[in-house]
């Protein structure tokens, strides 16, 4: 069953597992096992899409329960009236804090946007990001001798395709896990050595106002096996109490796998 953060009688908000995709797509046509379906199952009830995570990313994914609400609140996200807050896994030592803005080129699947036309235009894209905590392990990669991992907070202020990801990269700290813009010898590692095996990218929290009562709504996803092992063997254990751990019995499916493609 999937973990329900919060439910009322307009919408319901829950801790998506990595690895699972939000809805049906030509990306994986063959996959049965998708957010949409399992929830409706659950709930025995229709749900809506308001927002998206990608199909590798853990975290808050917020749904309507009535096109209606799912319309208001994806007007919330479309004039960025929320604040989201994500969780990573960085290479390197990152320190201090500071709001990137850097524009990224329009980003188009092979298959989802097939039909585009028209030249890429550059996008704004502006995020704020915290380093947390750093911590250096004596295993080799490369040309180099130990590895450093950084733990940040990122707010997005900007909903660009893959926005966190190219952001990181492009500061030459790639999200550990990251299969597209990240390192893969560091990914490897990662995953050999500290079980790391994912996109190491989590929706931790989002706040927001409630489409119907107008009440502030604060919604904060736990963090998954991958997520406690991690922490507890880079010793952040104490680090983040705001957000509950989870107790394992999350389904999770394992389709970000660094080096699997």
């Amino acid at each position: 069953m999937l973990e329900v953060l919060y439910q009322d009688r307009w919408l319901v908000a829950i801790n998506k597992p990595a690895g699972w995709l939000v809805h049906r797509s030509w990306l994986d046509r063959h996959e049965k096992v998708v957010v949409m379906q399992t929830l409706r199952d659950q709930l025995d009830r229709h749900v809506f899409t308001v927002h998206r995570l990608d199909r590798p990313t853990s975290g808050v994914l917020l749904l309507g329960l009535s096109s209606e609400v799912a319309r208001r609140l994806a007007q919330q996200f479309e004039q960025h009236q929320l604040q989201k807050t994500y969780h990573a896994l960085v290479r390197g030592w990152l320190s201090g804090a500071d709001r990137l803005d850097y524009p990224l080129l329009e980003e188009r699947d092979k298959i989802a946007d097939k039909h585009a036309s028209g030249e890429r235009v550059l996008q704004s894209a502006t995020t704020r990001w915290q380093s947390l905590a750093q911590v250096e392990k004596p295993v080799p990669v490369g040309r180099y001798d130990c590895v450093r991992y950084t733990l940040v907070a990122l707010q997005p202020e900007t909903g660009r395709k893959h926005q966190l990801r190219r952001h990181m990269a492009h500061l030459r700290h790639p999200i550990i896990g990251d299969t597209r813009h990240g390192d893969l010898r560091q990914n490897r590692a990662a995953a050999s050595h500290f079980d790391c095996g994912r996109l190491m990218l989590h929706a931790s929290e989002l706040a927001l106002t409630h489409p119907v009562t107008g009440e502030p709504l604060r919604l904060r996803a736990g963090l998954d096996r991958h997520w406690q092992n991690m922490m507890q063997q880079f010793g952040w254990q104490d680090l983040l109490p705001e957000l509950p751990r989870d107790r394992g019995d999350s389904p999770a499916l394992q389709h970000d796998v660094p080096g699997a493609r």
